[in-house]
């Protein structure tokens, strides 16, 4: 949420252009002043009755729309900001890693075709909703190994993706802490993002080592449960908690890429977001410098409100 506690001016330097645009109004209001040049020649008490038309003196004129409008400007160019947005020349989607567990289980048909062919599918699709954005695959069973580290072409990533088996898995078992600390690594090389998960349970033993990673990690992980409703997805979402995964149901149609896409697409960064770029809220004072600039524009105005002043 957007907070006014967090607002800074960007170039606060041009603040002391202000200077200068009071010290010129505050001249060209005593220039204009027609009892300036009596003052001390006459008591103060008779001025005001010796001098005619004060009361004509116009409430706005252009020595005072010119003062406001370069303040305003000052200000503009000092770069106000109370907000903070995604860097317009970076990717336009953060990076992502795919982590998917390659176990004897992830081949059962109770998803069809499988757990896993269901859950390959789920990556092309992810990888069409993301375009050209950066991509990690990451296979763990008892060990975690990265298969391809971020790249750009999905097509590489797909061809890896559906090689995987678990019989090429060196050992069986659950090393999903360990996968995730490689997704880290992965992640940091390819300048943050954020983790798919793809899995159908999680071990006992491995929580605690996910609730450790964790705490020393701020990368969000969404996990996709390549699972039917019922007890086992039940306890994978209980033992995905560990890692405080968001968890998105498989669904028939393209809904929960979608969403995985459109959730991972501005994450935030693993280091906080101390490094994202600042909003320069100055452009919205262009439109009131417009206004302020609009009797300029009104034929005779300036050397008839100066005419009323010098009355």
């Amino acid at each position: 949420m957007n907070s006014f506690a967090d607002f800074v001016f960007l170039r606060p330097l041009w603040l002391l252009a202000a200077v200068p645009a009071l010290l010129l109004w505050w001249a060209l209001l005593r220039r204009a002043d027609p009892a300036q040049a009596w003052r001390g020649l006459i008591a103060p008490h008779l001025l005001p009755h010796l001098m005619s038309g004060g009361e004509t003196r116009a409430r706005f004129a252009p020595v005072h729309l010119l003062a406001a409008g370069w303040l305003i400007a000052t200000v503009a160019i000092a770069g106000p900001s109370w907000h903070r947005e995604p860097a317009p020349f970076a990717d336009d989607t953060a990076a992502l890693a795919i982590v998917i567990k390659i176990t004897p289980s992830m081949l059962t048909d109770d998803t069809q075709p499988t757990r896993l062919a269901r859950s390959i599918q789920k990556i092309h699709d992810l990888l069409a909703a993301r375009g050209a954005a950066k991509t990690a695959l990451i296979a763990y069973a008892g060990s975690a190994h990265v298969v391809l580290p971020a790249t750009t072409d999905a097509s590489v990533i797909e061809l890896f993706a559906q090689s995987l088996d678990p019989k090429i898995m060196p050992s069986e078992g659950d090393a999903a802490s360990t996968a995730f600390a490689l997704a880290d690594e992965t992640l940091a090389s390819a300048g943050d993002g954020s983790i798919a998960w793809i899995a159908d349970a999680v071990s006992p033993a491995e929580q605690n080592a996910l609730a450790r990673w964790r705490s020393a990690s701020r990368t969000p992980v969404r996990l996709l449960a390549p699972l039917p409703a019922g007890t086992e997805l039940d306890s994978l979402k209980a033992g995905a908690r560990a890692a405080d995964a968001d968890v998105v149901t498989l669904t028939p149609d393209e809904a929960d890429v979608r969403a995985l896409a459109r959730a991972a697409q501005f994450s935030p960064s693993a280091t906080g977001d101390g490094d994202a770029r600042r909003a320069d809220g100055g452009y919205w004072f262009v439109p009131l410098l417009f206004v302020l600039l609009l009797p300029f524009f009104r034929r005779g105005w300036m050397p008839a409100t100066a005419a009323r002043r010098s009355a």
